[in-house]
């Protein structure tokens, strides 16, 4: 049978990861599928038109589905292509365009033309493969992603926790000042409410939470419990740790940010294991619950660009169409690493799905106050140690038409015009010694990191879609960018190689909200 090589789907070890041989050829496991969508050029101009238009060219998800999901027929080509092959289809999604298929490891390798091995590295271990994948050329063109093949981690969590101990990053603990979510809100002018209606999706890739933990906090916090419920995706569960500085943190640190600004929407926690097709399925399926349809989906995992497979990255910003389409706004966090995104070498790099063009990207500041005001707000940077807001100039996607015209400026100040998608769009509070004060496994602690700004937008955005009744505000990004009015501007600081100045910077973005001010222009 003839074979092709899928186009974007070539891997590599980790860094300093070594075979110890073959994977077990009985290991079973399960891949998804994604397949192209009906309508592909129709779409990408429906989204172009929503990014400077509004509400009335949004569809419902099953309009959506109809218009702009796989072809049945795609879907039984797939279908026939597993049959052959001995692999059992456990689920078929022409909405999310998955087809998600289970087998042993020697199946696998003989399906898609790969070698599966176990790695070693100094995580832990992994099973993964080396090179591309191969697909019959009866699927060319039709398959565009085959995910889960290689189960190494693929993101991670994007906090900081202030060592009340003694040191975070550079600084003594004992010079912290620390905010209620509620407190950052009124510091940023958010519009009053709760959230009434709206719905957040959280994605969360390992960890959980305690519901006695949620009721002391919401408690402490002043006020109301919110409905936190979960989605298990490829069968991940609530499934706390014991770990506050592990996933845990995570899930608390999102839930409550969240649930503090918005007390009165549904936060749906939809749970997936850390893998490129874990994290796609949680994004997609978060984006096409019929049942709960969130209008704001919050995420605060990622990692470099240079870690992610194309065909991945293809799949996600697809699936951030589709959000955008459907009036669903994605808020991701930027990263905690600074300029180089944690990658060795001192090269610029940026944090991924946050980069994609149809997410908002949430970068950190350090923000001081006093009297219920804020007295200064500069880039989050408490050094190597400390972490730094992330943000850079993707390698990968093209210049969206709302950044056209801006420039970047490095440490040294030289200004250089902006030639791919520039990183973040917006910030907020970041830093651990400016943080959060949450609760996490019975412990009351102080975060900071990008991973709180990702919810801390997603509940002013709940607030908003609460206010407009049955409308959302989306994707929102090209009205923000001709609306610099509506932030904060931050002038001062720098994320390693590159510097706040005046206006769009890529260390903070446009800025952090004026709450108020964001509600009235999207």
């Amino acid at each position: 049978m003839a074979t092709h090589r899928l186009i974007g789907s070539d891997k590599q070890p980790l860094p300093g990861a070594r075979s110890i041989g073959p994977a077990d050829p009985k290991e079973r496991l399960e891949v998804s599928v994604v397949v192209r969508r009906r309508g592909s050029a129709a779409l990408a101009d429906r989204v172009e038109r929503i990014a400077t238009g509004g509400a009335e060219l949004h569809l419902s998800r099953e309009d959506f589905a109809q218009q702009f999901g796989a072809d049945p027929a795609d879907i039984g080509r797939v279908r026939a292509f597993a049959t052959s092959h001995g692999l059992a289809v456990v689920q078929e999604d022409a909405a999310r365009r998955t087809v998600v298929l289970s087998g042993t490891v020697t199946q696998f390798n003989s399906a898609f033309g790969v070698n599966l091995e176990r790695f070693e590295h100094d995580g832990g271990s992994y099973r993964g493969r080396t090179g591309p994948i191969h697909l019959p050329d009866a699927l060319q063109g039709i398959v565009e992603a085959v995910l889960g093949l290689d189960d190494r981690p693929q993101a991670k969590t994007h906090f900081r926790v202030l060592d009340q101990s003694g040191i975070a990053g550079s600084r003594a603990a004992s010079t912290a000042t620390t905010f209620l979510p509620t407190q950052l809100a009124a510091l940023y002018d958010f519009p009053q409410g709760t959230g009434h209606g709206a719905c957040i999706g959280i994605i969360e890739l390992g960890g959980g939470y305690r519901p006695a933990d949620l009721q002391t906090y919401f408690k402490r916090v002043g006020v109301a419990l919110p409905t936190v419920s979960t989605a298990s995706v490829d069968h991940g569960k609530n499934q706390p740790t014991g770990q506050a500085n592990g996933p845990d943190g995570e899930v608390m640190l999102d839930i409550e940010v969240a649930g503090a600004i918005a007390p009165a929407a549904k936060l749906v926690v939809y749970f997936a294991p850390n893998t490129d097709a874990g994290f796609l399925d949680a994004v997609t399926t978060a984006i096409h619950d019929a049942t709960n349809k969130p209008s704001v989906i919050s995420i605060s995992w990622g990692g470099p660009e240079s870690s992610w497979t194309q065909q991945a990255m293809t799949s996600f910003d697809q699936a951030f169409q589709a959000a955008a389409t459907m009036g669903i706004t994605v808020c991701v966090a930027s990263g905690d690493d600074g300029s180089s995104d944690g990658v060795s070498g001192g090269g610029n790099h940026v944090d991924f799905p946050s980069s994609s063009p149809h997410a908002l990207a949430c970068g950190g500041t350090s923000l001081k106050a006093a009297s219920g005001k804020i007295t200064s707000e500069v880039v989050w940077n408490d050094g190597a140690s400390g972490g730094a807001g992330g943000g850079g100039v993707s390698a990968t996607f093209a210049l969206p038409t709302w950044q056209q015209g801006i420039k970047t400026t490095d440490s040294h100040g030289a200004k250089s015009p902006l030639q791919k998608r520039g990183v973040p769009d917006v910030s907020g509070d970041a830093d651990p010694q400016t943080g959060y004060s949450v609760r996490v496994d019975g412990t009351d602690a102080v975060f900071g990191g990008t991973s709180a700004v990702a919810p801390l937008w997603a509940g002013l955005i709940a607030r908003i879609n609460a206010a407009k009744g049955t409308s959302t505000v989306g994707y929102i990004n090209a009205k923000l960018y001709k609306n610099p009015a509506a932030f904060n501007d931050i002038k001062q600081g720098n994320n390693g190689n590159f510097s706040a100045a005046s206006g769009w910077d890529a260390c903070t973005g446009l800025g952090s909200p004026d709450g108020k001010k964001v509600s009235k222009i999207v």
